[in-house]
């Protein structure tokens, strides 16, 4: 039977590649690159690679060498059990750490660089680490790691150890897809010596209920330790229950293992304040702050501080732009970083001693994990057509070229679809970046089925990103034209622009969408007979909203864990401060309880006159899973025909190899058979 799933899977991809076009099994035949670090002395670089087994519904990620001046990539993991991923280099250059599961458990370890397959283990963590580093003269490594903290239900009535109930007595019980287990993350420090590097280990954080990095998605860059191993920064929100839920005041406290003097470095601001990284000479830091309190998708500015004069200047104050992935140069007199201009994401530097801003690069692509060696920098490079590839960027003339590519091969044997960008008038008389992407092999003189893309976020621009969900590319192949206006609330267009749709989510946003479309259905390929909506998250409320709006234009829709009721989804979700904000209070706050009423598309379900497909997942705890019931029950009471896609084991994501091809496999026939004859 194995043999012959086998061959049905290689009869699948070479139809694929022989007809030239990506497939969603293809799709998970794309390797996908991560994490790019340059060594030392700039010879060597090393990256991840991450592999997927659709039929087996497992992947497995792997840590590749190459040298700087080209080459054939060599594994360097191969012969460790399970995935390694984070690559860091010991400051020497001769080792090159990662957290691997080669012990069970994910622990660090450091790999001989000259030796294949020696490799030694360097923390032994009881229920391992999830990020490292090293400080620059060796003597120490930070870490961080769950401990436990706080009673359970078992706990509290030992007889009764079969017992799955959870008693709650505040807010944040849950956070994204994981139910609070009484455990946090902490960050930890052990001496570090060559000859024995596994030394005892230090919780400076202990008894403290707080994350640090915070949760869900804090990593490695929320925590950094001093060139010299004498200051260890972190990012942390120190605050509890409703008070948490509620907040996005995340600070910089900085503890000095010498004297234990320690720090809130960012006392003064109210919002979010992460990623800290010391300059090499270790007398200052950068971070990136947020100073609006409770908005999560306030400009993302750049400080750094002076250690020694206790002073923070803001260098980006003076410019529109949003900065992420800071890195100080060499020399510390330059700062480098990602920001987003006009739907691409690019690389940016600012110089400390002139003040003066530059974008690197240029094009429509985005670039993101980034490292730099010497007069070059080593990026992941996306389009909406080619997943991440690694290119050589020319930091002084802003050029840059391909460098590793591992789907090359998979990509060259597929036809593309073509992307268009459009600048559409907008009822506020401002443009609005519209992209239209064509099938493969696309014929003027036809007329396509149609998809109106609509994005979530909300604040999330629509750029040169490879989404392994809502694949532009995988749609094209299917003979779907997609229309993806950067509708008012996404980045990259400057912040009032960003800044619109807060408190007004069903209003110029909407109106957007209207316009794209009144755009989009004269064009003459475009079949306005044939049209569908679609989108996630924010985007599946706009689904919701617009097939309560719609005057009978879509022939049908497709809402991924949507928000539909705006009532019952403020009093279930987890991060409060998000809707507080975007929805400028609670449902039965006075000004607020208008916009709920005026902008719930529960209100408008009366008027849904077309077939609907809901995808909900049950582990989503940001857009709890009774929002797509709610949302496909009320079709099905209304008589319209509707499915619903449910997973029992996902959240707001779809992340299991044969989840996500049944989510394509479902998304397509649902499509396919409404709009296509």
């Amino acid at each position: 039977m194995r043999f012959i799933l086998i061959l049905l899977f290689a009869c699948t991809v070479t139809v694929a590649l022989t007809q030239g076009r990506l497939t969603p099994e293809l799709l998970w035949e794309i390797d996908r690159m991560g994490s790019p670090v340059a060594s030392p002395d700039g010879k060597y670089l090393a990256y991840t690679l991450s592999d997927y087994n659709w039929r087996e519904n497992k992947g497995r990620t792997d840590i590749y060498l190459v040298p700087t001046k080209g080459g054939t990539p060599q594994k360097l993991t191969s012969e460790m059990a399970g995935s390694s991923w984070q690559p860091e280099w010991r400051p020497d250059g001769k080792y090159l750490a990662c957290i691997s599961t080669n012990a069970g458990e994910p622990q660090m370890f450091e790999i001989n660089v000259s030796v294949p397959g020696d490799f030694r283990q360097v923390t032994n963590q009881e229920g391992g680490i999830t990020a490292f580093h090293y400080a620059k003269n060796m003597t120490k490594v930070v870490y961080a790691a769950q401990v436990r903290l706080g009673s359970t239900t078992v706990d509290r009535y030992p007889d009764l150890p079969l017992t799955t109930g959870r008693i709650i007595d505040d807010l944040m019980y849950r956070h994204w897809d994981e139910w609070d287990d009484k455990s946090f993350s902490h960050i930890f420090y052990q001496e570090y010596r060559d000859e024995s590097p596994m030394g005892p280990h230090f919780d400076i954080m202990t008894g403290e209920p707080y994350d640090a990095p915070t949760m869900p998605f804090g990593g490695s860059d929320e925590f950094a330790i001093s060139p010299d191993g004498s200051r260890i920064v972190y990012t942390c929100k120190k605050s509890t229950g409703l008070e948490y839920a509620k907040s996005t005041n995340t600070d910089i406290y900085m503890l000095d293992l010498a004297t234990g003097d320690f720090r809130n470095l960012s006392l003064d601001n109210p919002g979010y304040d992460r990623s800290p990284v010391f300059s090499s000479d270790g007398t200052k830091l950068a971070w990136n702050r947020m100073s609006t309190p409770g908005y999560e998708s306030d400009k993302n500015t750049i400080v750094v501080y002076d250690i020694i004069g206790m002073m923070v200047t803001d260098v980006l104050k003076e410019h529109d732009i949003s900065a992420s992935e800071v890195t100080w140069a060499q020399k510390d007199e330059r700062l480098y970083f990602i920001a987003g201009k006009n739907a691409t994401y690019h690389l940016f530097s600012y110089d400390l001693i002139k003040s003066k801003l530059e974008q690197v690069t240029k094009g429509r692509c985005d670039f993101s994990t980034y490292t730099l060696a010497g007069n070059s920098a080593f990026a992941l490079r996306s389009t909406m057509q080619e997943p991440n590839a690694l290119y050589e960027i020319n930091i002084k003339k802003g050029s840059y070229a391909p460098f590793i590519n591992p789907n090359a091969q998979i990509l060259s044997n597929l036809q593309k679809s073509s992307v268009r960008k459009h600048w559409v008038k907008t009822s506020t008389g401002e443009q609005m970046l519209t992209w239209v992407i064509l099938p493969p092999g696309f014929d003027s003189t036809r007329q396509y089925p149609t998809l109106l893309y609509c994005q979530g976020g909300p604040q999330s621009a629509i750029s040169q990103y490879y989404s392994y969900r809502w694949n532009f590319e995988l749609m094209a192949a299917n003979d779907y034209i997609i229309i993806a206006p950067n509708r008012h609330g996404v980045p990259t267009f400057g912040q009032e622009y960003n800044l619109q749709i807060s408190g007004d989510w069903g209003g110029q946003a909407m109106r957007d969408y209207n316009t794209a479309l009144a755009f989009a259905t004269k064009l003459p390929y475009v079949d306005a007979k044939n049209l569908g909506c679609v989108g996630a998250s924010y985007g599946g409320y706009s689904v919701y909203w617009l097939a309560g709006h719609n005057d009978g234009r879509f022939k049908c829709f497709v809402a991924h864990c949507g928000l539909f009721n705006l009532n019952s989804w403020y009093a279930s979700t987890e991060e409060l401060f998000f809707a507080d904000f975007d929805l400028q209070g609670a449902p039965w706050d006075g000004k607020a309880r208008l916009k709920y009423e005026a902008f719930n598309p529960a209100n408008f379900v009366k008027n849904w006159d077309a077939p609907i497909l809901v995808i909900h997942g049950e582990k989503d705890f940001r857009v709890p899973v009774g929002e797509g019931m709610q949302a496909f029950n009320s079709a099905k009471l209304l008589g319209l025909q509707a499915r619903f896609l449910y997973y029992p084991d996902e959240g707001h994501w779809v992340l299991k190899p044969q989840n996500g091809i049944l989510w394509h496999r479902e998304y397509f026939r649902w499509l396919d058979e409404h709009l296509k004859e």
